[in-house]
């Protein structure tokens, strides 16, 4: 696998991260229960670690990683906060599983399918498992 498409296939999954960091950020202002926030605080946190170890490996490669969502997320959050309106809690929990499975999974497997070496294909993988993960808890939040 030629090193630089790597490089550049992690720092678009790197400005995915990001972009996820950004929307639990919006999420944990907007939330009105103090147990849901702190929930949302803890996906943000493993989003952030996991925004650390792709940086780390983009470095490792020989790369500069990005430091933020990139052009177009700052346009769509910009976007998205034009249409804003007070939501449940629960209508937030399932915008956040919808940004998960969408944004957080599935697009970030069409993304690196096919660009990037064993060792940083490997990384995304774990990566991905957590956020099904956090899908799986954010689902377990609306039955409970």
């Amino acid at each position: 696998m030629e090193k630089q498409q790597t490089i550049k296939t992690l720092n678009k999954f790197l400005e995915g991260i990001y972009m996820g960091v950004h929307s639990y950020e919006h999420f944990i202002k907007k939330l009105e229960h103090s147990s849901l926030q702190e929930s949302f605080i803890s996906i943000q946190k493993d989003q952030k670690d996991h925004a650390a170890l792709i940086s780390e490996r983009i470095q490792h490669l020989g790369g500069t990683p990005v430091t933020s969502e990139g052009l177009i997320g700052k346009a769509e959050g910009a976007i998205g906060n034009l249409f804003e309106r007070n939501h449940t809690d629960e209508e937030i929990i399932k915008h956040a599983i919808k940004g998960e499975n969408i944004y957080g999974i599935r697009m970030s497997e069409e993304l690196v399918r096919g660009k990037l070496d064993e060792e940083s294909l490997g990384l995304v993988h774990k990566i991905l498992d957590k956020d099904r993960e956090h899908v799986d808890f954010l689902k377990s939040l609306l039955h409970s």
